[in-house]
């Protein structure tokens, strides 16, 4: 309190002679109309930035919570439309009555990418999801953009993904024009880059086409975007295409997953295992 007082004892003149000048700009904003008007705008005008820049300060504290809030929504999408593409299929005939389990079969998990590797030959991904969630070896794992990789094991709490971006990673996938059927797998360097293989080079293919996942795997629902057509090679000596195709995912930014959980794959799993075992 003493160092207070000692304060205003030591810079009473400097504080005297603000405050006169307050109230003498006081007097002439209100004794003069124009210097009134022009202090209202002007004060306005740097209240309403000043609320601009708090609005903002808030809104970006909050991003995290928006964030997630649509994920969530982005499950609730995701099984909406896996089950509207399972019930009317594009290319069923009228009369196709899919079962309703059937349907109904693709259940979505939400999760948080905490490791991202694409500079490897083999890169893999981390999740903070786990079998306590419910997430299981094996399992697809899509983005809001398209494919991620599949579940390769699983902690209580966390979870590694195999990426796309691995050179051991397939996926069965079809070009939506060409309605043609290939593996898609990473075949270089470029992170951004995947091989599309086995597409007869005597069918056409169109650059720019949308490749997305068939109906021939149990691990991720047909229709999810996988990448687009980036070139197509023609080499005279091969019966297929060389075809190149950009990521539909971007790894580099990549926050948010969905976990595809598919209620029949064990099913469907068991019922094919013995033709696996038969071709080899």
């Amino acid at each position: 309190m003493l160092q207070l007082v000692e304060f205003f004892s030591r810079n009473r003149n400097f504080i005297f002679f603000v405050l006169l000048e307050v109230f003498s700009f006081w007097l002439l904003v209100q004794s003069n109309s124009y210097w009134g008007a022009t202090y209202f705008n002007t004060s306005n005008y740097y209240v309403a930035r000043l609320l601009t820049v708090s609005s903002s300060i808030r809104e970006y504290t909050r991003l995290r919570d928006i964030n997630e809030n649509l994920a969530q929504e982005n499950v609730k999408l995701n099984a909406l439309v896996a089950r509207l593409q399972e019930r009317s299929p594009m290319d069923a005939p009228s009369d196709y009555n899919p079962d309703s389990l059937f349907a109904n079969r693709f259940e979505f998990v939400v999760g948080k990418a905490i490791m991202v590797e694409t500079s490897r030959a083999n890169n893999y991904i981390t999740i903070d999801k786990g079998t306590r969630d419910g997430i299981e070896p094996g399992m697809g794992v899509i983005s809001a953009t398209g494919v991620v990789g599949k579940v390769r094991s699983c902690s209580e709490h966390f979870s590694v993904v195999t990426s796309i971006l691995h050179s051991q990673f397939m996926v069965s996938s079809r070009l939506v024009r060409s309605d043609e059927i290939g593996p898609v797998r990473w075949q270089s360097k470029d992170p951004t880059v995947v091989s599309m293989m086995d597409v007869s080079r005597y069918k056409k293919v169109i650059k720019g086409d949308s490749a997305v996942t068939s109906n021939f795997n149990s691990v991720f629902p047909p229709g999810i975007m996988v990448g687009t057509v980036r070139s197509v090679r023609n080499r005279p000596d091969q019966t297929f295409y060389d075809i190149d195709l950009n990521v539909a995912t971007d790894f580099s930014n990549l926050s948010y997953v969905y976990v595809v959980l598919n209620r029949l794959k064990l099913e469907q799993d068991k019922l094919q295992q013995p033709l696996e075992e038969e071709r080899r």
